[in-house]
């Protein structure tokens, strides 16, 4: 019985495999395996599978399976031949040359065998060829390194080329194998910054994507070493030793992608000790007033980037575990710094933003309530550790760390400031006479007022207080922050212009003053921030953004601060560029609703008069006239965790509506918004990944492809397009991705290519089905265009299946547009195959009647299509040609073909002359003398 359904299972293998399922025909083959001991059949299966393998790119399953038929009939060709294929994807070019030797052995004039072995032999010559090449380019180098005579220059030289050879995989094993390691080191011990910067940058290129050379130099370098060379001042060198991290990081963790096998797999069993020891090394940077502010950047940039999980359904959360119990109060020290203090450690501009961002992301990274609790605790007993009625700079520290949390899980921020005495020291330490007491409490007070009831509170309370300290202080830093706070209270209603906290005018005020400190350049980068981050809350007020966008020294100075090295900045100007473009949110109003909310006396929210689509048009062109988007292409390329997914949602968002008019899509390809949108597509918060996603399409379909996306970079916006081809997203997005794909697939059978493997084809065809007009239309020209490659035609060829049908049937719609692109698709799939000629007049009845009226159309470019497809037809089969003739085509096709020729139908009439050369041809017309 088990070998009968084993049988079963492979005709069903088979059976799916033929429809190109290759998932459900593994899994047949699979089961059929378990159920046998057959050997035949064993090794058929295996080979079957094999092929699965190939057709689903999983190489080394493929191998495995074409091995084991091997083992069971070493001449089993098919096998030899599929592992072949397998060993070549791998590389593995010497051992898929002796399998499909022995193949042409066993059928010496089989010409793909011949052919195969050709195309290897050449590939393993070149392969050679570099190798010996690089030995040699090795070899020299060494040469120069290790000779204490050697030019100054010339040691650089070899240094900085070893860096190039580090990044090819023959060079950096050719490194390694020649103690190169070693030499590496020593290169580390000269202290010459260039040399030193050289090593740490080949160790890198050695590092990536292999895990035994990452390991074996994590442990020559030391993890001790590593992290020191990062704690220096010199930003050159901080950033390649962090790059260094991140490449063994990624090796050991398996974030490189890359398979392990054999020897590679054997010499590394667990790095999970490595990968902890790295981790605690990095926490301890946080704390030591040794590490510059660069390497503190640096390090909260790995743990950023590397502990936190990167998809939420991965249960093993343990690093983040690890984290919060060994480093969450070094983490705490760090937000805690008070640049004014004399125990400040080392910060830049940034590292506060960062390690608040650490803290956000590890309390997201938490599974359950006691996880969350345990991690609440430890800040309580961190804070409630600093108060101290003797020491008033424990107090500060205290405030800035709940100041810091804040900027970070706001839902924790807030429970830390119902703890008792909180908010009741930030009040004391505003009426501080120390400037650096106001300073932190105005900025805790500005973070704690970002939920309107709690800003609600604070107006009732804190108001009077800030206005107080913004009269009678004279430090300008302090000014700033205390108006931002006003600010930020004057806008808690949001974009609601019947809540206004303010009196009239108030906000206008306050605006004038943060644009004036905005433009002045004599005040230091860090402070002019708090002003962008002020105007961030008033452009919720549309009066504030249409006066914003028509001063343009403070738009200017604003963009060029978003272009300097403190990043701290990019959330404010993207929150401040989404207020004044409206790409926010917006709640459909229901009028019903509205109605019975005025008769129960609520509150109902009110359209400011500017927020209407003109007023928005216009600050949109504005923006764009000012440069908006290169400085927004600027922002997305910050190679920093500060650029977290909500700033780049932001980002999306902006960019979302500045290409909302085709007219200005040339400008913001010009400035580089294309290209800037690729990542914002890929990386992000689901909305912002729609939301870039129809930036691109809205590009895609209206630009020239090459210049909007050069070089390879187009083929990354195929996955943004095809992503919103789902039910789930509007009509709009739907279109424009099929119109953006429609641009795409008309430029190379490789775009097509791109496209096919993408999976788009079932859903163009869905969206063929659409009763929606646009889109039907939109989906059928993306279909003419993709069919004219050869595996969507394969699809086509493939019994059991309507695609031809339904193109066919397409050819008869009524919509002019529709049949132009459907029997475009029609014309290309009868001129491709002579199977498709005849498969076209068995799937429907109507197909005789549907090519008379196109060959009759009104419209030159569908009667000229259906001309060729009629062509095609006459000229695929002789029985087929004889059963047109004798229908009325014969008559349509004298009628056009008699036309003279003018120059519109001069294609139209040599195409029906041509059907009728063929009808000649097959001696079923005579011509006429």
């Amino acid at each position: 019985m088990a070998e009968a359904e084993a049988v079963q299972l492979k005709e069903e293998g088979n059976r799916h495999f033929q429809l190109q399922d290759y998932k459900a025909a593994t899994k047949s083959y699979s089961q059929a395996l378990k159920l046998t001991k057959d050997k035949a059949l064993l090794a058929t299966l295996y080979r079957n599978r094999a092929a699965c393998g190939l057709k689903t790119e999983s190489y080394v399953q493929a191998a495995s399976d074409a091995s084991r038929a091997i083992d069971i009939n070493s001449s089993d060709i098919k096998a030899l031949y599929r592992r072949c294929q397998a060993l070549e994807h791998l590389g593995k070019l010497d051992q898929a040359f002796k399998d499909v030797q022995r193949c042409a052995t066993l059928e010496p004039r089989n010409q793909n065998f011949q052919e195969t072995l050709r195309r290897l032999n050449t590939s393993i010559q070149e392969k050679l060829r570099v190798q010996f090449s690089t030995d040699s380019r090795v070899q020299k180098m060494f040469e120069i390194l290790l000779d204490e005579n050697s030019e100054a220059d010339k040691l650089e030289k070899a240094a900085n080329n070893l860096i190039v050879l580090g990044r090819e995989e023959a060079g950096a094993q050719m490194i390694f194998q020649n103690n190169g390691v070693g030499l590496l080191l020593q290169l580390m011990d000269t202290k010459r910054p260039e040399l030193v910067l050289a090593a740490v940058r080949t160790l890198s290129g050695m590092c990536s994507g292999h895990r035994a050379r990452a390991t074996v130099i994590l442990h020559a370098v030391r993890v001790d070493r590593i992290c020191g060379l990062m704690a220096v001042e010199n930003e050159e060198m901080s950033l390649a030793v962090c790059n260094l991290l991140q490449a063994i990081i990624d090796s050991l963790s398996g974030e490189d992608k890359r398979e392990h096998r054999g020897k590679d797999e054997a010499l590394v069993l667990d790095t999970k000790k490595d990968l902890k020891q790295i981790t605690s090394h990095l926490l301890d940077m946080l704390v030591s007033k040794k590490v510059s502010g660069q390497g503190r950047d640096q390090a909260l940039n790995l743990l950023n980037k590397n502990v936190p999980r990167k998809d939420l359904a991965i249960h093993d959360n343990s690093r983040t575990i690890y984290v919060v119990d060994n480093g969450l109060r070094k983490i705490l020290k760090v937000v805690g710094q008070v640049p004014d203090l004399p125990s400040c450690l080392p910060l830049t501009d940034n590292t506060r933003m960062l390690a608040s961002i650490l803290i956000n992301k590890l309390y997201d990274d938490l599974r359950c309530d006691p996880e969350r609790d345990h991690f609440r605790k430890i800040c309580e007993e961190y804070i409630t550790g600093k108060f101290d009625p003797q020491d008033m700079d424990k107090n500060v520290i205290a405030i800035q760390t709940v100041s810091g949390i804040l900027q970070g899980p706001f839902d924790l921020g807030n429970q830390l400031l119902g703890l008792k005495g909180v908010m009741e020291l930030m009040v004391a330490l505003c009426g501080s006479e120390r400037e650096v007491d106001q300073l932190v409490a105005v900025e805790a007070l500005i973070h704690a007022s970002t939920k309107l009831n709690r800003a609600t509170f604070i107006i009732t309370n804190g108001v009077s207080l800030l206005k107080d300290i913004y009269k009678t202080t004279k430090n300008e830093k302090i000014k700033i922050c205390t108006l931002v706070g006003l600010c930020k209270l004057g806008s808690a209603g949001g974009t609601d212009y019947g809540l206004r906290q303010f009196a009239e005018g108030s906000t206008e005020k306050l605006a004038k003053q943060c644009r004036k400190w905005l433009c002045n350049a004599s005040i230091d980068t860090r402070t002019r921030r708090w002003a962008v981050e002020g105007l961030a809350y008033l452009t919720l007020d549309a009066d504030m953004k249409d006066d914003f966008v028509q001063d343009i020294p403070a738009l200017q100075a604003m963009f060029e601060l978003a272009k300097t090295a403190d990043k701290t900045i990019l959330y404010s100007v993207a929150t401040t560029l989404v207020n004044c473009t409206n790409s926010y949110d917006v709640k459909e109003v229901i009028p019903e609703l509205v109605q019975l909310a005025k008769f129960s006396k609520q509150h109902v929210p009110e359209e400011h008069p500017k927020d209407k689509k003109d007023f928005i048009d216009m600050r949109v062109k504005r923006l764009l006239k000012a440069g908006v988007t290169s400085v927004l292409a600027c922002m997305v390329k910050a190679d920093s965790a500060i650029l977290t997914d909500q700033t780049k949602e932001l980002l999306a968002r902006v960019f979302l509506a500045l290409c909302d008019n085709p007219k200005d899509r040339g400008t913001i390809v010009a400035q580089g918004g294309g290209k800037a949108l690729i990542p914002l597509a890929l990386e992000g918060t689901d909305v912002g990944k729609v939301k870039a996603a129809h930036a691109l399409a809205k590009i895609a379909a209206v630009s020239n492809p090459d210049i909007a996306f050069p070089g390879e970079r187009v083929y990354e916006v195929v996955r943004p397009l095809v992503s919103l081809l789902d039910t789930q997203r509007d009509g709009l997005q739907n279109y424009e991705a099929l119109l953006g794909l429609t641009n795409l697939s008309g430029r190379s059978d490789k775009l097509r290519q791109k496209i096919f493997k993408e999976r788009a084809l079932p859903d163009i065809e869905n969206y063929m089905f659409e009763n929606h007009d646009q889109l039907r239309q939109a989906a059928t020209e993306c279909m003419c265009n993709m069919v004219v490659n050869k595996e969507v035609q394969e699809r086509f060829l493939a019994d059991g299946n309507d695609r031809l049908k339904l193109v066919v049937l397409l050819c008869g719609e009524d919509d002019d547009k529709v049949q132009n692109a459907a029997a475009g698709a029609l014309a290309m799939l009868t001129a491709a195959h002579k199977k498709l000629c005849l498969k076209m007049t068995q799937v429907t009845t109507q197909w005789l009647e549907i090519l008379q009226r196109l060959c009759l159309h009104d419209r030159l470019s569908v009667q000229h299509r259906g001309l060729v497809i009629a062509y095609n037809l006459l000229a695929a089969d002789a029985e087929l040609a004889k059963k047109l003739v004798e229908s009325e085509l014969l008559e349509i096709l004298t009628v056009v073909g008699k036309q003279e020729p003018d120059e519109k139908k001069a294609a139209v009439v040599q195409t029906a002359r041509e059907c009728l050369i063929k009808c000649m041809d097959y001696g079923f017309i005579k011509p006429v003398s």
